[in-house]
Parts: C-alpha cells; structure tokens; sequence
C-alpha cells in the first residue's frame, strides 16, 4: 500500500482564492453599494460617507480582540458595559475636578482593569464558561455604571475633546486613522507572531495546546484584558461623539460586536477565521446601516436584515469549500 504524504503548507490555487469568505464580502459590500446608489441620490455623497464611518467606527476598536476571544472558543459580553463604566467613570471624575487628560487615562485603566477581571475569573473558574462570567461581570460592570450617575448625564467636556469623535486629518477621520493603526497591529499580532498561533490552536483544541506547552490560560488573560482596553478605546471615542456620558451608553454593542465577527467568517467554534474578514464585515453593516437610513427603513427591519445575514454565513459550508484534498505521494 502507498503511504500517505500529508503536506504541510497548502498548495495555492486559483480556486482556493476564488472561494475565500472574505471576497464574499467585498461582494456583499458592492451590492449594497449600487443597492443604496440606486435607491438614494445621497448616499454616494462623500461628506455623507465619512460622516457615516464616524458613526459606526467606534464599535469596531471592540472587534478586533473580540476576534481573538471567538477564535479562542471564547465569548465576551461584558465589553459593553465596560464601555458605559469605563465612560461613566471619566465623566465623573472631569466633574469633580480632575483633569480631562488625567480622566482619559482613568478611562484606558479602568477598561484593561475590567478585561483583566474577566480573563482571571475565566481561568481561575474553569467549570463556568465565558457566556456565565462575562454575563456576571456585564451585569456588575453596568450596575456600578449607574450607582456612579445614576440616571443623569455627565459632560461639559473641554472643546478639544471633541476632536477624537468629529475632527479630521486632512480630509480623513481621525477615528479612521486610528483604526487603520490599531487594525493593522492587531491583525500582525495575529498572522504573523506566534501569539496568534497559539490563540489559533487554542481554539481547535485547548485542552491538547495545554499539553503541548502553550500557556493557555496566560494567553486567555492577555487577551480578555486587550478586549477590556479596546472597549475603553470606544468608550473614549464614543463620549467624544456624543459630548456626555451617562450609564445606559453603548447599550447593545456586545451583540453587534460579535455579529460582525461573525458575519466575518470567524468560527464560533473557535480555531477558524482571519482579521480581513472582521474588518469587511464592520464596513459591510456599517454602511448597510447607514443606506437604510437613509430611506427611512426602521431599526426592527434592519435587524431582520442582520438576523438573516448571519444565518447566512454560519449555513454556507466555505470552510469544506476550501479543505483541501489530502494527496497521495
């Protein structure tokens, strides 16, 4: 009998690259695109698209780890309640005196704080799964969010604040720009080190990359905590945009967050999906979103809408589309 050779990298070929999920995206985008065109004159408007990806890019700092935590087999639904704190928090404190600069710095501590909870509840507690602890620490983390303000809002914040959620560089975002930076490091941590490899083998088999000598409860801490201080990076951002804080802010980001992983190829079962595919899927919603609105399509449409593009990525099989055959020698 012939042995069985089974190579080690994956041959290229037209068809492979043809079938990724990621260029199922870019399509996506395209038609809603020309669909959005055709439906209204202002969509294509230029002030009106930059405006636009203002408007959904604060959400998106939150799913470059949150591609990290799903790939792991992992799930975070806190990230938006350590927004509200982490914002709620830095309102306070400017309130009462401190300086704006110092309060921003607060903000970034209090979101990795949050993250870091997270991941050592997470390791230390290994019969509860992430869904149990992160439903825990949202609850906790929105609850104190309220004991500091209650329902009130808090704001008046210096003029130049307002320059991280409405200003530009040029003629270009300054949100965008910061994306692009964080993106494109998130998505080298990722491809290219051997953190993301083991974040990778993690999420096949957590449980053989611990015997292999991966330090997996190390790297589930490292990377809760990056979730907590991205979610603080949104918190600034967001309070920017809105110019006050109050404790029911970025209600609902949890779930719009991991839809956009989702929708962007990630596995729920963790171990497959790419950065690329996160990222298409934030512009894919976000400028879904905004095209709807333009025609006045209600908020409870849109989620049917939503609802049925994530149907649609967990029912297509791409992932037997793109294995390939094993060859004989």
């Amino acid at each position: 009998m012939e042995p069985r050779v089974i190579p080690n990298k994956q041959e290229w070929s037209w068809r492979g690259f043809v079938l990724q999920w990621e260029w199922l995206l870019v399509v996506l985008i395209l038609i809603v695109f020309a669909l959005n065109a055709s439906l209204s004159e202002f969509f294509l408007d230029y002030g009106n698209l930059r405006d636009a990806t203002m408007g959904f890019l604060d959400k998106a700092f939150i799913v470059l780890p949150m591609v990290f935590i799903i790939l792991m087999g992992d799930i975070d639904i806190s990230v938006a309640s350590i927004v509200a704190l982490s914002s709620v928090t830095m309102a306070d404190l400017y309130s009462h005196g401190m300086p704006m600069e110092w309060a921003m710095m607060v903000c970034l501590a209090v979101g990795t704080a949050c993250g870091w909870i997270n991941g050592m509840l997470i390791v230390k507690f290994k019969e509860l799964s992430s869904v149990i602890v992160t439903l825990a620490t949202m609850i906790i983390y929105r609850g104190i969010a309220y004991i500091l303000l209650e329902d009130q809002a808090a704001g008046k914040f210096p003029k130049w604040f307002k320059f991280l959620g409405w200003d530009y560089v040029g003629n270009i975002p300054f949100i965008l720009l910061v994306f692009a930076v964080f993106a494109v490091a998130f998505g080298w941590l990722l491809h290219k080190t051997a953190f993301g490899r083991k974040v990778y083998a993690i999420g096949n088999n957590a449980t053989a990359s611990r015997y292999s000598g991966v330090e997996v409860d190390r790297i589930k801490v490292v990377v809760f905590t990056l979730a907590g201080f991205m979610s603080a990076v949104t918190a600034l951002f967001l309070t920017a945009r809105m110019g006050s804080s109050r404790p029911n802010i970025a209600t609902g980001y949890e779930l719009e967050v991991i839809a956009m992983v989702v929708l962007g190829g990630v596995s729920t079962a963790g171990g497959k999906g790419r950065m690329i595919g996160a990222i298409l899927a934030v512009f894919l919603i976000g400028y879904l979103r905004y095209g709807l609105g333009l025609i006045n399509v209600s908020a409870q449409s849109l989620l049917i809408i939503l609802g049925l593009l994530l149907i649609f990525a967990v029912a297509i099989p791409r992932l037997k589309l793109l294995r390939s055959p094993v060859r004989k020698a």
